[in-house]
């Protein structure tokens, strides 16, 4: 079993005691928010199970999702609309989801483990750790709290937009999901400036 524990360890070793893992996810999607977590887990946790959220089956992140926001200090999350999204590109708006989560953890840590590539603009100081939440318990519930977090929205906006079927793919560019915009063309909420929506 994975020591995901590792990086908090270390980094405490070198005195740093509150510790935000930072991820996001809707990146990759053709509709809807990007969505990030920054979010501190105390020393000693413990949470079986926890894993990257990508790997996780939806109920077992249901399951995880009210232990997270129970054992962690401090949870902040970001938002970056899909009208911002095609203002300022996908890039830009991850990195201000990213900040706003920070900006709203409640309390400033003395350090962030990043999943992926360090924020630019950010005073903190940052490690960024390639496939951090497969590495990082801090960055894994991040990432469970923003996916299970993104998914209710977009379950939320299929009851709007119910002909794209949001339910299942959440935004993604499933097979299902391009046939919807096919017949239907682009709602409200799918980015115009994704290739996938330009049909």
């Amino acid at each position: 079993m994975k020591d995901m524990k590792r990086y908090e360890r270390r980094m405490k070793k070198k005195g740093y005691q509150l510790i935000a893992g930072v991820d996001e996810v809707g990146r990759g999607s053709l509709a809807g928010p990007v969505v990030a977590c920054a979010l501190i887990l105390p020393t000693k946790c413990r949470i079986p199970g926890l894993n990257d959220s990508k790997k996780l089956t939806p109920k077992k992140r249901e399951e995880l999702y009210p232990l997270i926001k129970r054992k962690a200090l401090a949870i902040g999350l970001g938002r970056v609309g899909e009208r911002k999204i095609d203002g300022i590109n996908i890039l830009k708006a991850t990195h201000l989801a990213m900040k706003r989560a920070i900006s709203h953890l409640g309390t400033r840590p003395d350090l962030l483990l990043v999943d992926g590539f360090k924020i630019p603009g950010v005073e903190i100081p940052q490690e960024a750790i390639i496939r951090g939440d497969e590495k990082s318990a801090s960055i894994a519930a991040a990432s469970i709290i923003a996916k299970v977090t993104r998914d209710r929205l977009m379950v939320r906006c299929h009851k709007r937009h119910p002909e794209y079927g949001f339910h299942r793919h959440k935004g993604y560019g499933t097979e299902r999901h391009i046939k919807a915009l096919k017949r239907n063309g682009p709602s409200r909420i799918h980015r115009r400036t994704f290739s996938g929506v330009r049909i």
